[in-house]
């Protein structure tokens, strides 16, 4: 990495703020919550396992949904951890069309938008990129290792840190889009644009430059990988040969490269910002915990995964039923939309002891902070590359380093679709 490229990554930018804020973020989507939402959806859990309602209804809280569409039809929801993992593993009677809801056009949302056996073809062209050996050698050889090094090396030029802003927010933003090709100095400048392409946030004309920016910038990636291959995402789909069904065995058209690199860019750069912040949070508000993973570093990776469990970013995901669908003893009708509130799945009883509290060393059992099944997340492992590597670079360089006791305490905050800690303000020594 270039000395001007270490510097770009540390340098200050008043876009951190604007698009690195969680309650902001989720007031501006109109799903912000106030309060903490887990003892209503615990409740919830022990009424029973699939309830008529979307979840917001059944909460009592105002009417929101991510695929805006869906209140015009029945809503359900389901809350354990057996009745959310069976939604999730159903993928011939539960669809994910209900991404077009909110009046998306098809083939925009890549593999989030299909169902099998169109969502394997296009998943298998690009899974070798994404496997847990890949994340550990290429993605921490070319972008994750120097990236967070440098972030690190930074901060110890000063007492105190906020690292929701100077770490959490700059490791995930700079290491995927690096990965896609992107020069340093871009990288905000197409979060933002990325960012302004959501329906719910900004109006029709925001929507369409942020659209516009974003395809001219993948495009001039994709001309330039065209002529000169190199070790990066974009190169790598241009390689990439899909099987589609019904089709002949081909290449990805750019357009298909343009939405599959958009989803990445846009998954890569949010959910691991927020899930970082809140195992941070979790070890950082627990000196025993973090002592412990100070000392053996092989409890980061539990911690990693408790935290997901515990207090995962994305605590719901939908989908359409597209026939009549039993599924605990409750029939879904055909056209119905499930909301399956994985956050309560995580804190079943019936699966886990005390399943409110973060625990360092519970017995790991799968949980769904990832999804399960077909769409299980795609880039879970680069994501737990970036945690690690973050995690322990902030052991060695500050073995001290606690919660600034004269700021206010920081928490877990957002809206039930996407959740993040307000801040975290630490001394570092």
């Amino acid at each position: 990495m270039s000395a001007d490229a270490s510097s770009i990554s540390t340098a200050d930018d008043e876009l951190y703020d604007a698009l690195y804020d969680v309650k902001r973020e989720a007031e501006e989507m109109g799903n912000y919550i106030d309060h903490d939402p887990y003892p209503t959806m615990n409740a919830l859990r022990g009424q029973g396992a699939v309830q008529k309602g979307f979840m917001r209804q059944l909460m009592e809280l105002p009417p929101f949904h991510r695929h805006s569409g869906a209140l015009e039809r029945e809503g359900y929801t389901c809350f354990t951890f057996e009745a959310c993992e069976k939604a999730f593993r159903d993928n011939v009677n539960l669809s994910n069309n209900v991404y077009h809801f909110d009046g998306s056009p098809p083939k925009t949302m890549g593999i989030l938008e299909m169902d099998n056996p169109e969502h394997h073809a296009f998943r298998r062209a690009v899974q070798s990129l994404f496997i847990r050996p890949k994340a550990q050698k290429w993605w921490r050889e070319h972008f994750i290792d120097r990236l967070v090094d440098d972030l690190v090396t930074d901060l110890e030029r000063h007492d105190r840190a906020e690292l929701n802003l100077q770490l959490c927010a700059r490791v995930p933003v700079h290491t995927i889009t690096r990965a896609v090709g992107l020069k340093g100095e871009d990288a905000l400048i197409f979060r933002n644009a990325l960012v302004g392409t959501s329906a719910s946030r900004h109006g029709v004309e925001v929507r369409m430059q942020s659209y516009g920016t974003v395809q001219h910038m993948l495009m001039e990636q994709i001309v330039k990988r065209k002529a000169e291959p190199g070790e990066d995402i974009i190169s790598w789909l241009l390689a990439a040969e899909i099987d589609p069904p019904g089709e002949e065995p081909r290449k990805l058209t750019d357009q298909e490269i343009v939405i599959f690199a958009r989803l990445i860019l846009l998954a890569g750069g949010g959910t691991t910002w927020r899930q970082l912040g809140i195992v941070l949070l979790a070890l950082l508000s627990n000196r025993e915990y973090f002592d412990a993973c100070k000392a053996d570093r092989k409890l980061i990776d539990a911690a990693i995964e408790e935290s997901l469990r515990w207090n995962p970013t994305n605590p719901t995901f939908s989908r359409v039923a597209l026939v009549d669908t039993e599924l605990c003893g409750v029939t879904i009708p055909q056209g119905a939309v499930l909301d399956i509130c994985l956050g309560a799945a995580n804190r079943d009883p019936a699966r886990w002891e005390n399943p409110d509290q973060f625990d360092l060393y519970r017995p790991f059992q799968q949980h769904l902070g990832t999804g399960i099944g077909a769409h299980m997340c795609l880039g879970r492992f680069v994501a737990q590359a970036e945690m690690g590597v973050t995690i322990n670079r902030l052991f060695d360089h500050f073995p001290a380093m606690h919660l600034d006791p004269a700021l206010e305490a920081p928490f877990v905050t957002g809206g039930l679709e996407q959740r993040g800690v307000s801040s975290l303000p630490v001394l570092l020594r």
